[in-house]
């Protein structure tokens, strides 16, 4: 039997014009990432007596890139209804694997990118049979999963060091210019096109109604697997970055990965009830959440209260994602 979309994908308004909540979640996004990025512009001017130039542009996009498929990963699990405890272990385990394995030859970086990845694919596997075989709680089985993982990345790296190769750092996150867009592209490419296989259409459709997606012909079980398992390659990969990024391993550093994942997926408009919202905004709220450090530093917050600062603005973006969905569901009914 064909699966349909989601009713949250449907509308009732004219061609030239698709208002759906999931519209409506990325208007905001987007539009908090213009305000973030204008008063940042402001605040640099106003200090520095010039604009951002190629170094703060690169830094800042580099800086965005682990969060920005840390959030990719957890939004396929919170789109389905469920959340990942575990992501910021899995960064903490594959940065240091990362820091400590691979070295400067062309084949120790592709066969430790591919061993990284596959360590994320593992982790996602037995996340996800746990939750779709064993019928365990997503939020104890990932919360077990990252004590694990994090035991394992001390295990491999006690204290911060190790190096990656500098082909590694120059290829994914250049320094010098901000080629990592075209990282951030691929993360755009590869949402763009999940979301339309059948494997896309299961996220949303287990999300909305779990009776109505087994009735409709989705395999639960198959599906809920394979997210986890796309879910854990993505976060895995976001390890990778973070390696590239700062040079070296931290078997702590991707431990705030957990929260500010889940910060950029609400942010981007991704309902934690699960059915609604879309992958690009959660990477468009991890360079929302990237920003507002540049912002908060520029304005000479106290790196101690910066944390209070992040949430009052969660708080706020929470809050009126939660409200324009309220709107646009009463004018689509």
């Amino acid at each position: 039997m064909a699966v349909h979309a989601p009713q949250a994908e449907r509308t009732t308004q004219p061609s030239g014009f698709r208002l759906t909540t999931q519209n409506a979640g990325l208007t905001l996004v987007v539009g908090l990432l213009v305000l973030v990025s204008v008063v940042y512009l402001v605040l640099y001017a106003v200090q520095e007596s010039a604009l951002p130039g190629n170094f703060e542009v690169t830094s800042t996009v580099n800086n965005a890139l682990p969060l920005v498929f840390a959030a990719l990963g957890q939004s396929l699990i919170i789109l389905t209804g469920g959340i990942d405890l575990s992501v910021g272990g899995l960064m903490d385990v594959t940065n240091s694997v990362a820091a400590t394995h691979m070295h400067g030859g062309a084949g120790s970086i592709l066969l430790w990118t591919v061993l990284i990845l596959g360590i994320g694919a593992v982790t996602g596997l037995v996340n996800g049979l746990l939750v779709a075989v064993g019928r365990l709680q997503p939020i104890l089985v990932t919360l077990a999963t990252l004590a694990i993982l994090q035991g394992l990345a001390l295990k491999v790296l006690p204290q911060p060091g190790g190096s990656v190769p500098g082909g590694l750092t120059s290829t994914l996150v250049n320094p010098d210019r901000p080629t990592g867009l075209v990282v951030v592209a691929l993360a755009c490419l590869v949402w763009f096109v999940l979301r339309r296989t059948r494997l896309g259409v299961g996220i949303y459709a287990l999300g909305n109604d779990r009776q109505a997606a087994r009735s409709s012909g989705v395999p639960l079980v198959r599906t809920t697997v394979a997210l986890y398992v796309a879910s854990g390659m993505l976060v895995s990969f976001g390890g990778l970055l973070l390696a590239a990024t700062t040079t070296g391993g931290d078997a702590t550093a991707g431990n705030v990965f957990t929260l500010t994942s889940i910060a950029a997926v609400v942010i981007g408009g991704i309902t934690l009830a699960g059915g609604r919202g879309s992958g690009f905004g959660a990477i468009a709220g991890a360079f929302v959440l990237t920003i507002l450090i540049n912002v908060l530093f520029f304005a000479h917050i106290d790196p101690l209260y910066q944390s209070l600062y992040e949430g009052f603005f969660l708080i706020l973006a929470a809050a009126s994602t939660a409200l324009l969905g309220t709107l646009v569901r009463r004018r689509l009914q």
